[in-house]
């Protein structure tokens, strides 16, 4: 067939894959093409792109960071308008799949029409170090910020938000983009006026997909995936599940499918079981909690589309939604929920940042120590040995649940690069030294303990300057109450997650575990998207 046969978000998703000198695999590939050595030899976009950024803007203070890119401030020398510049470093593009993503970043931002609730692309560029791409600023603080500023916070608040994050979806979706990382942080407000425009901000897991069309991939961060993706088959319809978890959050506070680890969260999900009885359920609308259910349907064909969530009496009448106040007790816990969850955004970071690839080499020796047949492959009973043998802790559902997730082709065994997906990952949380390297980050005077100016400084540079929330995050880490944080007391931090149920007397503050896992069959895992 010729081109003119073909739909636009055909032609923009062939032209990535063309790009990237490889066809299209679900899974990904594992070949190291970046790094150190060779990021100047390395291109990543292709046709007339410009170079280098600093020939026309002036590039400013940081705006935040992620997994790949860092943030900033910039400055267009002509038209003096504030922009924002995500700089990918070429040095952490080290396999293919990572130069894919950033070129299906880019490709997808200008394959999406522009939208008050998108955020727009102005141009990418290029140069010997970084990918550069300059886009829209939106300097209206995090969706949760604005809602917990706000003198009160209602149902009808709720449903314009829930309106606005389900319209992007749609757009998406009838574009051929999947977006597979919607949650409350990839979206900001465009400014500070009370009618700004909330934006869609980060597309860096979004994906081209035509119709009919499956995905294995596990892809998002854990509260907000859909059953279909741990079980590595799925569609567009996992957005429509992530909005829906946005929506419950909204609506009281917590995340409906909760647990003291990842695993235990997968497992939450599995089961589906949603709490209504909690306050504020009993006092919300009937229509809210219909909308809700039928969002967070376990069956996806079952699930409401887009289309069909827009079309909902609660969202059709979202102007005559209930506007009594839902309570101090839900922004407290959105404000607790929000600001755990940068902190310890700042702590991933720096493991990140410590974890080696000579580290992910030498589970090269744990595989064949673990593959006590010596037939190439894991087992379900080998996994299990092995990891009690080098003192896991993981609970055997635990370990089931891990096996799922990266066992691609559900032959019960991992291979070498699957078995890498799976110690990466537990690495990433496990290694003392790891947590050791992230908490002396924190301890910047070096006495063993985090005090409450070194923490009140790390929310500082996750753009947090609301002293109040050091205080309480600080009293809700703080278990032996002498006014600082141990080592001990941030490794309780860092791998446990919090029974919301109990916690609900203390509005549930809690140690919200908010780890983006992106688990691949290269053997690498990339946290959560770059957000602006």
């Amino acid at each position: 067939m010729g081109n003119c046969c073909r739909s636009p978000a055909a032609a923009a998703r062939e032209e990535v894959h063309i790009k990237s000198g490889h066809p299209h695999d679900h899974h990904g590939g594992g070949k190291k093409v970046g790094g150190a050595a060779n990021s100047k030899k390395l291109t990543v976009l292709s046709g007339n792109v410009k170079e280098g950024i600093e020939d026309k803007y002036v590039v400013d203070r940081e705006l935040g960071r992620g997994e790949f890119g860092i943030t900033y401030l910039c400055i267009d020398k002509d038209s003096r308008e504030l922009l924002a510049c995500k700089t990918i470093s070429k040095r952490k593009l080290r396999t293919a799949v990572d130069i894919e993503d950033v070129r299906r970043e880019v490709a997808i931002m200008n394959h999406l029409p522009k939208d008050s609730n998108i955020v727009s692309l102005k141009e990418a560029r290029e140069d010997d170090n970084a990918v550069h791409l300059v886009m829209e600023l939106c300097e209206g603080g995090e969706l949760f910020d604005r809602i917990v500023a706000r003198g009160h916070y209602t149902e009808r608040a709720a449903a314009a938000v829930a309106k606005t994050i389900v319209e992007v979806v749609q757009l998406c979706h009838k574009h051929g983009v999947i977006h597979r990382d919607l949650k409350p942080e990839n979206f900001l407000f465009a400014n500070k006026k009370e009618n700004s425009p909330l934006k869609a901000i980060d597309f860096g897991l979004s994906i081209f997909f035509k119709p009919g069309e499956r995905f294995s991939e596990i892809v998002g961060s854990p509260y907000y995936m859909a059953p279909e993706v741990l079980k590595r088959n799925y569609g567009p319809e996992i957005d429509i599940w992530s909005a829906g978890v946005i929506l419950y959050i909204l609506l009281c506070g917590v995340p409906p499918f909760w647990a003291e680890s990842e695993q235990g969260v997968a497992q939450a999900i599995l089961r589906g079981l949603i709490d209504f009885k909690r306050e504020p359920w009993p006092s919300i609308s009937d229509n809210a909690k219909n909308l809700v259910r039928q969002m967070l349907e376990p069956d996806p064909q079952r699930r409401l589309t887009a289309k069909q969530v827009l079309e909902h009496p609660w969202l059709q009448n979202a102007k005559k939604a209930p506007n009594i106040p839902l309570g101090d007790g839900v922004k407290t816990r959105l404000k607790q929920f929000s600001m755990m969850n940068r902190f310890k955004r700042r702590a991933l970071r720096v493991i990140a940042d410590h974890l080696s690839i000579e580290e992910v080499e030498d589970v090269k020796e744990m595989f064949r120590m673990m593959d006590t047949d010596n037939d190439g492959a894991v087992s379900h009973e080998e996994l299990k040995a092995g990891l009690h043998k080098f003192g896991s802790q993981l609970a055997e559902s635990e370990v089931q649940i891990l096996m799922e997730a990266v066992d691609a082709d559900s032959n019960g065994t991992l291979n070498y690069e699957e078995f890498i997906a799976v110690s990466v990952h537990l690495q990433k949380m496990a290694n003392d030294e790891h947590l050791r390297k992230a908490f002396s980050f924190f301890d910047k005077d070096g006495n063993g303990f985090i005090e409450l100016e070194e923490l009140r400084e790390a929310l500082v540079e996750e753009g947090v300057s609301d002293s109040d929330v050091a205080v309480d995050i600080l009293r809700e880490i703080d278990s032996d109450k002498d006014g600082r944080i141990s080592y001990d007391e941030f490794v309780a931090m860092m791998k446990t997650g919090t029974d919301w149920r109990k916690a609900s007397r203390h509005y549930s503050r809690g140690r919200f575990n908010s780890l983006s896992i992106r688990l691949m069959k290269d053997g690498s895992l990339n946290g959560g998207a770059d957000r602006q």
